[in-house]
């Protein structure tokens, strides 16, 4: 089950993972982006941290290149987050439509010209969301999270495999995620 107290503390983190897996502009790449992002006892930080200085490595052309060769034309390193699960099928449709109705629920207009699953939209959409006090925002946003928690999945494989500074920022996305995730308690069993 997700925590929603802790993924809407996670809120700011979310906000920064959409914009550094949009298109690159070089306002996503300015110290003050990290600024008080992320607290060093955070498990995302040592993958945001890695992902940050691999960056600033290359020039603003290389990123632009780099995510247009990663992001764009490589079909398993799609943003789409239900492509790996269920590529072009009527199933697919189905979560897309699923997707755009939760957005809609709390207050999204999703632009015309993106799906539903594009994960840039879908961490936009956890950063601004006002969930608190909506009865069923834990069995919608579970929905949300197991689609995310798929296709990164997937798309952590793909990266790494290519050794793109991209699987830090995954990987940071996942471990968030992770952290977010309610912990159940062992059943005790009574002597």
């Amino acid at each position: 089950m997700i925590n929603l107290e802790k993924l809407y503390e996670c809120k700011p983190i979310f906000g920064f993972f959409a914009q550094q897996l949009t298109y690159p502009e070089k306002l996503d790449f300015h110290p003050s982006v990290m600024n008080q992002l992320l607290d060093p006892t955070d498990p995302a930080y040592e993958h945001v941290e890695r992902f940050w200085n691999l960056m600033h490595d290359y020039s603003m052309e290389q990123i632009e290149e780099m995510y247009v060769q990663t992001f764009d034309f490589q079909k398993d390193s799609t943003l789409y987050m239900t492509y790996f699960k269920f590529e072009d099928t009527k199933e697919r449709g189905q979560m897309l439509a699923k997707l755009k109705i939760l957005y809609q629920m709390f207050g999204l207009d999703m632009p015309d010209n993106e799906l539903s699953d594009y994960l840039p939209l879908m961490c936009e959409f956890i950063y601004a969301a006002e969930w608190q006090g909506y009865p069923q925002a834990e069995r919608d946003f579970g929905v949300l999270i197991s689609v995310i928690e798929d296709g990164t999945y997937h798309l952590l494989q793909s990266l790494d495999k290519g050794n793109s500074p991209y699987f830090h920022i995954m990987k940071a996305l996942r471990e968030t995620l992770k952290a977010c995730i309610r912990q159940e308690a062992p059943d005790h069993e009574l002597a």
